[in-house]
């Protein structure tokens, strides 16, 4: 009975939209997306999942064109609080915003408490994101105050950068969501659509991402190490949409179950609820 309850609204989706709206996240479907992430190697366009968070610059708008004929949601990969030399638009970032060294190789923080220098380069970021097909946008890097970020930034500074750029990101048509940043959940969850996180079950902290959870968000959490059949009990416990990847975020994944669908490795059950 449970999964006959729970096959027909996993089923029965909205349309994405025309490019340059915003994407959809109906509540009720919060916690049953497959989602799929990868930055590396050529984009696999066939993983069976619903949604997909890209590179913008790496992925070609014939392979988002693609996706969005298979019905696929489309999340933008953005770095917000940081800036690589090696990113198409390094030069547009002045030297007065460049900080201390941040994750990615050759990539620096930059000083979030001057709006008016990122506003620009964050726009022209978000409409590529739109032009190639998105409707959503993953903020990422978007914690610079919890690291050394070479300034002086407090959690009301990054609080307030977080909620300009998800507000850029509506007003250009995108849905904003929060990449990381657990700290601040509880303050931006009404301001983002959903949440991305990384290896929340390993370092005992998914308990802070409820608050998009319990308001029918989406959480789109993934670990890099463990046991899926282990880990996916407790994200699974919290409504999480979860997977495992390699940590390159290559195209390889190994999905936790959705309600309505069997574990990996379990004869699928195929029926289809046609709204």
């Amino acid at each position: 009975m449970a999964l006959a309850l729970l096959t027909p609204v996993y089923a029965c989706r909205p349309d994405l939209g025309p490019p340059g709206a915003p994407t959809p996240w109906p509540p009720a479907a919060a916690p049953q997306w497959r989602w799929q992430w990868q930055l590396t190697g050529p984009v696999d366009t066939t993983v069976e999942a619903d949604v997909f968070l890209l590179d913008p610059v790496r992925v070609s708008s014939a392979e988002t064109g693609a996706l969005r004929r298979r019905d696929r949601r489309l999340v933008c990969h953005v770095p917000v609080g940081t800036y690589a030399g090696t990113d198409p638009d390094a030069d547009r970032y002045p030297a007065a915003v460049g900080g201390g060294a941040a994750g990615r190789p050759g990539s620096r923080w930059v000083d979030v408490r001057r709006w008016d220098l990122l506003r620009p380069v964050l726009a022209d970021r978000f409409r590529l994101c739109r032009g190639k097909g998105f409707g959503a946008v993953a903020l990422v890097d978007a914690d610079g105050y919890a690291h050394r970020s070479g300034f002086p930034l407090d959690f009301d500074d990054q609080l307030a950068f977080n909620r300009l750029t998800a507000g850029l990101a509506r007003g250009l048509g995108l849905s904003p969501g929060l990449v990381g940043d657990v700290g601040q959940v509880a303050a931006l969850a009404p301001d983002f659509d959903f949440a991305v996180d990384e290896e929340c079950v390993r370092l005992r902290r998914c308990a802070k991402l409820l608050p998009f959870a319990d308001a029918h968000k989406p959480v789109f959490q993934v670990e890099y190490a463990g046991d899926p059949a282990r880990f996916c009990v407790t994200t699974i416990g919290y409504g999480f949409a979860s997977i495992r990847k390699n940590r390159t975020l290559d195209a390889w994944r190994e999905p936790c179950p959705t309600p309505g669908q069997p574990a990996a490795g379990a004869t699928p059950n195929r029926l289809r609820v046609t709204p």
